[in-house]
């Protein structure tokens, strides 16, 4: 019997809104779409077949589609009363993603699933290999690597994050607006030459080019969204822009530090495509972004120890920290395109940030034991105090960088082959002043920095040395990076026996040098090659197997170069990674429906590794090249329609990551994340279609960072607890493409309407991002108080759709 392919979609009517009981037929097969508008029908592969949709109340829609076996394509008809759909389609099973390795993510999930920081990165947490512990944080770490390590383009332009931020609360916005997404490409490792010099992973976003006009409203108690699309009339230009404004004050709130906390996150986006011929295309991507964070903290009580002998500790603030980031981006790409198998693609890009982090705040703290008799009038409050002391923060912190970028892009395509290459220039300009320190009493003591030898013996002993700050960094650094990198790549198709057979091999190269306000650096030049193979055999089974690696390097940037006190090391090396993935990606039917099981087997080796410690989402590295370290693991996903017509996946990954520092031995790195789950789920009461229900859910085992940040890691091992996340979302759909009839009221303006409830943190975990060490001179003891992050919290949103 001949191979089968499926076409699958949603029948609209001239408004957008689903028809029920379309009768779908070919010549084989015929199926009625559902009260969704929803259809499937499988259709015989590699021939052409007729579709025909018919419905009385509509004109007929018929369209010629040609598929190769097992292709999935979706076809979404309009039926109206005044013309008929006449067509043509023919889609090829060369399924690009899926040979090299690539997740794709439908951007309707991303404005779906619920989160305390909704978006790409939220979805991205739920993928197996992919970990953070912060919801409040957009950043993330993938197989090992760090959240430096991750490269993230938009319109294949690599974008930045803000320098100085150090918690997930100050963050506000990602860069990336979900609202004018369009497609989502993800690689955990691997990648292609064609993509830039990091270690860990690429996160390929596309911004939509509008076909007509729309605009998207949404907002909650966290903020709001506004996105437009418009087009001109001889269709030639286009353009979608958006506005985002979000308050993080509802999640802070929810912990335990009471605080007054004035958040101001706004940001404006926009991409302008112009189509000056047939054969000439040109884009402009535009952002502008201001995050302004005053945080003022008043009390603070952490409860911490076990049921026989509870603890807790008691903060009272004084102060306020105040910080800004401003970010203007532009970017400009032209594509000429003088025949369909050439192309050549120009982008330049321009991205400046001023930040400033000020902040003064006095923390006097009581350590105490709590009364747990419940029969006492004092149940729950401390009863007796085992240390006093306080701790003042100081910074005065700013910064200013600008980085201009202009690259060379080409594309070769003959019959079974490409060619890629691209050759850009890049120059970093940074200003960048850091002052801060830290001081620290117990008991009336000043407590000296712990390098300091002798160690002070006070009380027993009388200690009449200078006074000095428990952590003080100052420094002044201007400095400029000129880097010049490129890439070739080569892909190709043939057979091997029955079996199809894809391979990629390509090299990058990146040459640069750091001048410094005290020091030129060297002149460094590092090659990486990488390949790809894929081999899908002639199974009854759609399986597909890959093999991926390469030499892969990442060069230092600012944050990198910057050591544990605040200087600029001009002579740090790349970070060296040797990287093999070998994987299983299969195709299968369950309960009639679609699903995909993927397995991925991965192992890195790492030399010239540049140490780091991470506080909250900050990072300090060491600036020595002194380590080496590896990472292996395993991941799976498994996605599908586990309920009809959705998408939800459940993942699994397991990591051990370790490095060696200076021939110390082995002990694991700041993400050794052991063990992660992830479940991104879709339902609807089959009843009311219009109800809806997503749940995302992450488990992860804790991560080293138990310990102070200036401690010597080889002599504390200690882990935070596991971080345990669910977040649900409720939502009651008016009026949207599921819909059966068009309003006659004022709703009827509305291609969608819906109004929805979400509960973060569901099950009121406390999870901690980090520890505060509380220290008693008298007992010489160190008290380790987590930092939880936010509780449970509720939010509407509303969200619409002209």
């Amino acid at each position: 019997m001949a191979q089968n392919a499926r076409v699958k979609g949603v029948v609209l009517d001239e408004n957008k809104v689903p028809i029920a009981n379309v009768a779908i037929s070919s010549e084989t097969n015929s199926t009625r779409s559902n009260s969704n508008g929803f259809y499937e029908l499988p259709i015989p592969a590699q021939k052409k077949t007729t579709i025909v949709f018919s419905h009385l109340a509509f004109k007929s829609v018929s369209a010629i589609i040609s598929l190769q076996p097992n292709a999935i394509f979706e076809f979404n008809p309009i039926l109206n009363t005044r013309i008929e759909q006449m067509g043509e389609v023919i889609v090829s099973s060369k399924n690009k993603n899926r040979i090299q390795g690539i997740t794709s993510i439908t951007p309707e999930i991303l404005r779906k699933t619920p989160g305390a920081n909704a978006g790409v990165e939220n979805v991205l947490k739920t993928l197996a290999g992919v970990n953070s512990n912060n919801e409040l944080s957009s950043q993330y770490a993938v197989r090992g690597g760090n959240y430096d390590e991750n490269l993230v383009y938009v319109n294949e332009v690599e974008v930045y994050r803000p320098f100085l931020i150090r918690s997930g609360q100050q963050e506000g916005l990602s860069f990336i607006n979900s609202d004018l997404v369009q497609n989502i490409d993800f690689s955990a490792g691997g990648f292609q030459a064609k993509y830039g010099d990091k270690l860990s992973s690429v996160l390929d976003i596309t911004y939509r080019k509008p076909t007509a006009f729309g605009a998207n409203f949404e907002a909650s108690f966290l903020g709001g969204s506004l996105s437009v699309d418009a087009v001109s009339r001889n269709k030639k230009w286009s353009a979608v822009t958006g506005v985002r404004y979000r308050n993080n004050s509802l999640l802070v709130n929810s912990q335990e530090t009471q605080t007054n906390f004035t958040p101001s996150f706004v940001d404006v986006q926009t991409n302008i495509n112009y189509q000056a011929s047939a054969k000439w295309q040109w884009s402009f991507l535009g952002t502008i972004s201001r995050n302004n964070y005053e945080y003022q903290p008043l009390t603070r009580q952490t409860n911490f120890g076990t049921l026989d002998q509870p603890m807790a500790l008691l903060v009272f603030y004084e102060g306020r920290e105040k910080n800004s980031y401003g970010t203007y981006f532009g970017a400009i790409k032209t594509t000429f395109k003088p025949i369909e198998t050439f192309s050549l693609k120009l982008i330049s890009s321009l991205y400046h940030t001023v930040e400033q982090e000020h902040f003064d705040i006095l923390a006097q703290y009581r350590l105490g034991e709590v009364d747990n008799n419940v029969a006492s009038e004092n149940y729950g409050k401390v009863s007796y105090s085992r240390g006093i002391g306080s701790q003042l923060n100081h910074a005065r912190n700013n910064l200013d960088a600008l980085i201009a970028t202009i690259e060379l892009k080409g594309f070769h395509d003959w019959k079974k082959s490409q060619l890629d290459w691209g050759v850009k220039y890049t120059r970093e300009s940074i200003r960048d002043r850091v002052v801060e320190w830290e001081v620290i009493d117990s008991l009336s003591f000043s407590i000296p920095p712990p390098t300091i030898l002798p160690q002070r013996d006070e009380p027993n002993t009388i200690y009449s040395g200078p006074l000095v700050p428990y952590q003080n960094v100052r420094a002044t650094n201007f400095n400029t990076i000129n880097r010049f990198s490129g890439f070739a790549q080569w892909n190709s198709k043939s057979n091997l026996g029955s079996a199809k057979l894809w391979y990629n091999a390509g090299l990058r190269f990146q040459h640069w040098e750091v001048a410094g306000t005290n020091a030129l650096g060297n002149s460094q030049f590092v090659w990486s090659p990488r390949a790809q193979i894929a081999i899908q055999p002639n199974w009854e089974k759609d399986m597909l197997f890959r093999l991926s690696g390469g030499l892969y390097y990442q060069p230092p940037f600012y944050r990198e170069l910057r050591d544990a006190d605040g200087i600029v090391q001009t002579n740090v090396k790349a970070q060296q990674s040797v990287h093999l993935v070998v994987a299983n990606d299969y195709n299968f039917k369950m309960w009639n429906r679609p699903f995909k099981l993927v397995s991925e087997l991965y192992y890195k080796s790492m030399s010239d590794v540049n140490t780091y410690t991470i506080d909250n989402v900050r990072i300090r590295y060491a600036a020595n090249n002194l380590a080496k370290a590896y990472a292996q693991g395993l991941d799976f996903r498994l996605n599908g329609e586990f309920v009809p017509g959705t998408e939800s996946w459940f993942s699994f990954g397991y990591l051990k990551t370790e490095e060696n520092s200076e021939n110390r031995g082995y002990i694991a790195r700041p993400t050794d994340q052991l063990l992660k789950f992830g479940i991104l789920f879709q339902d609807y009461m089959p009843t009311i279609p219009s109800m809806k229900v997503y749940l995302n859910l992450v488990y992860n085992t804790g991560l080293p960072g138990g310990s102070p940040s200036y401690a010597d890691p080889y002599q504390y091992q200690n882990r935070l607890r596991d971080y345990r996340r669910a977040d649900v979302g409720f939502s009651k759909v008016l009026i949207d493409n599921y819909s059966n009839s068009k309003k006659k009221n004022w709703l009827g303006n509305f291609k969608e309407l819906a109004i929805g409830a979400e509960i973060f943190n569901l099950f009121n975990n406390q999870n901690a991002i980090t520890n505060t060490w509380v220290r008693d001179v008298y007992s010489k003891n160190q008290y380790a108080i987590p930092n939880y992050m936010t509780t449970r919290v509720f939010n509407i949103k509303l969200s619409a759709k002209l």
